[in-house]
């Protein structure tokens, strides 16, 4: 069998599932919108999606000695130890990479997750010595939980924290540590083997919820484009680069269109009028909602933020923000807020 065929799946080549792929391209596009969170039965392409997304990317440039993959661009993230270099006249040595799909397992422990502090060490020189976790690992790369849901609420909490603040703070015994964990997190579960607490939920900025195909046709052509990307994965990876490369130049543009793109007081009104009417608690439902409505401007090549978008980027932010009782399912339908 051929080596390409260890390279992940083609991202354009998976049928259907346009929330799912349009929820990740946008959190690549603006890694402030804070995760997608994926809900759906097993065998929808949820975790082929992911690693198919990584495969999508262009290369980027990172700090070749930093165990944290600092951009070399970008002073104000880098950590303690290239901005010393830095701040002393250094030149930093470079490198190209990919981003890399980071999985962290749901057994995870918090230590290995934050990563720990030679506490010993410390006391006897006077000097820290950290030993990184996977969230320096994660930093400028895809964080994928599978099965998030059954993850320990606590780590939760600290994947969450680290997401939304872009860094990881370690403590032990008065002795800390911080560095850049600035991650694109993606959690996918299936509802069937337990939810997560509502107040964690709201905390992932996006979310999608994936079945299976219920069309023929598309049905059809899950089953001939796998079997085409065993068969031949050099030919299947042939015919969909042009496909790929499109959407790679797309997402790229949309990168630097982003901070370019405005909206109006009545885009502000529509936002907080959709939030009232679903009743969804707090304001982080309208930022969100205003964060995807603007980098779905920019992917679509504009700088100013429409009513479409604002429809759309609330089918994405409020379905796991909407109030439900315990064991009820609530779906969100567009009509319910069309004439908002």
């Amino acid at each position: 069998m051929s080596e390409q065929l260890k390279k992940s799946y083609c991202f354009t080549a998976i049928v259907g599932q346009d929330d799912m792929k349009t929820a990740l391209v946008l959190n690549v596009i603006n890694p402030g919108l804070g995760g997608v969170l994926i809900r759906g039965e097993k065998g929808t392409a949820k975790s082929t999606a992911v690693r198919a997304l990584a495969e999508l990317l262009p290369e980027r440039q990172q700090v070749a000695s930093c165990r944290f993959g600092c951009d070399p661009q970008d002073e104000s993230q880098m950590c303690s130890e290239c901005a010393e270099r830095v701040a002393q006249g250094e030149t930093l040595e470079t490198t190209s990479s990919v981003m890399k799909v980071v999985e962290l397992p749901v057994s995870a422990t918090e230590d290995r997750v934050v990563g720990t502090l030679d506490l010993e060490y410390a006391i006897k020189t006077g000097e820290k010595k950290f030993e990184p976790g996977i969230l320096a690992a994660a930093n400028r790369n895809i964080l994928y939980v599978d099965e998030v849901n059954l993850l320990d609420d606590h780590v939760v909490d600290i994947l969450l924290d680290s997401a939304a603040m872009g860094v990881n703070t370690v403590e032990r015994e008065g002795v800390s540590y911080m560095h850049p964990a600035r991650f694109m997190l993606v959690g996918t579960m299936n509802p069937e083997e337990g939810d997560l607490r509502p107040q964690l939920i709201d905390r992932f900025g996006l979310s999608v919820t994936v079945v299976g195909e219920r069309d023929i046709d598309k049905r059809v052509s899950v089953i001939e484009n796998r079997l085409r990307y065993e068969d031949d994965p050099d030919a299947f990876f042939a015919e969909y680069q042009p496909k790929q490369q499109e959407l790679r130049q797309r997402i790229t543009r949309a990168e630097e269109l982003l901070d370019s793109v405005t909206y109006s007081n009545q885009i502000l009104a529509r936002i907080a009028r959709i939030s009232i009417a679903l009743d969804v608690d707090g304001h982080r439902a309208d930022i969100v909602m205003l964060k995807t409505a603007r980098t779905l401007a920019a992917f679509d090549g504009r700088t100013e933020v429409r009513e479409d978008d604002v429809l759309q980027a609330a089918r994405l932010a409020l379905p796991h923000r909407m109030r439900r009782r315990p064991f009820e399912e609530v779906e969100f339908d567009i009509s319910m807020i069309e004439g908002v």
